[in-house]
């Protein structure tokens, strides 16, 4: 007898990935880039993130081409990644740096980290629920379910949003100076997998 059966749950991303440009542009050059990066790291300290671990160099630019063309001064800019892990931190970290003159971040990526084993669990579920249904479909016929004899997960779905695109997703906060934190949030995604049972008839 061969029976299928889904299993399906939502989770909330608990990496959370915002990328943060710091450039003398903001401030018009009063600013240098290397001050900001010093404002933005003891901002994200008081926040208690640890920044060793939590925040990496992406990319480090400047103008010089166009500043020798228009003579004018070199305006650097420093690309951030900053790893949080809940929505409520990522709001907290974007109302502080537009404090000190960062406003340049943006969503990037959200990821669940027990992901592998969220799955495994939900195939567990889902193979017990396929001989609950192979069960009811042979009670009837006074018939039960013997020992299963091949089972397939080739169908099961990789982690995928719920609706639409994370809210935070392309946030400038300078469109966004009165925000509460409540205000933003994060989607959450739904997990499921799927699975191919079949059982021997007895």
């Amino acid at each position: 007898m061969e029976t299928s059966a889904t299993y399906t749950t939502e989770v909330t991303p608990d990496n959370i990935y915002l990328t943060i440009l710091i450039t003398e542009n903001d401030t018009k050059g009063k600013i240098p880039v290397e001050v900001l990066e010093n404002k933005m790291i003891d901002k994200l300290n008081t926040l208690g993130i640890d920044t060793k671990k939590q925040l990496k160099l992406l990319d480090l630019t400047s103008d010089f081409k166009k500043s020798l063309l228009r003579k004018t001064d070199v305006l650097k800019n420093k690309e951030y990644s900053l790893l949080v892990h809940d929505a409520v931190t990522a709001s907290k970290v974007i109302k502080a740096l537009e404090q000190v003159n960062i406003s340049n971040i943006r969503l990037t990526k959200t990821e669940y980290s027990k992901l592998e084993k969220l799955k495994i669990e939900l195939k567990g579920k889902a193979v017990a629920k396929a001989k609950q249904q192979a069960a009811a479909m042979l009670a009837p016929l006074e018939q039960t379910v013997g020992k299963a004899i091949y089972i397939s997960d080739a169908k099961t779905n990789n982690l995928r949003y719920l609706g639409s695109n994370a809210a935070l997703n392309s946030l400038n906060v300078s469109n966004y100076s009165d925000f509460e934190v409540s205000e933003i949030g994060i989607n959450k995604r739904k997990v499921k997998v799927e699975v191919t049972v079949f059982f021997e008839i007895l």
